[in-house]
């Protein structure tokens, strides 16, 4: 695989104070820059940056329909490792995240086969994270 660039995502929250706990605390993002009404943090090398938007409630956005799920929709995420995976999930279980996809294992024993969770942020920012049984399937159709 081609080396990536760090992609940069902006997203809205109504608390800056529980996206520090939730994005730096629980998921453990380091933060960077910030001031009264923004903050960034480094996403296993990518930068997100929280924006200060009150009242601001993202949990009633749409869904679709996947292996018998309603996959938030917008979502973003990362493709772990497997260990990192199951690391973060009970990281998250532990810190009584509650999740809109549970984690699971998806299209077993197909192309493609990964590990894959969702859940949501404090403000509602549905967030999924995945891991696949072989990296290179990454785009496999087949």
């Amino acid at each position: 695989m081609a080396e990536l660039s760090p992609f940069h995502l902006a997203f809205p929250v109504h608390d800056l104070a529980a996206a520090r706990a939730f994005w730096g605390g629980v998921m453990g993002c380091p933060e960077g820059r910030s001031c009264e009404t923004w903050v960034d943090f480094d996403f296993c090398g990518h930068q997100i940056v929280t924006h200060l938007v009150p009242g601001c409630d993202r949990r009633d956005e749409a869904s679709n329909p996947v292996d018998g799920h309603g996959v938030p929709v917008p979502h973003f995420g990362i493709v772990l490792s497997m260990v990192e995976w199951k690391a973060l999930a009970a990281r998250l279980t532990d810190a009584g995240v509650k999740f809109a996809i549970a984690p699971y294992i998806r299209f077993a024993g197909q192309p493609g086969e990964q590990a894959t969770m969702f859940f949501r942020d404090p403000s509602g920012n549905a967030v999924e994270m995945k891991a696949f049984a072989d990296r290179s399937k990454l785009f496999a159709t087949r």
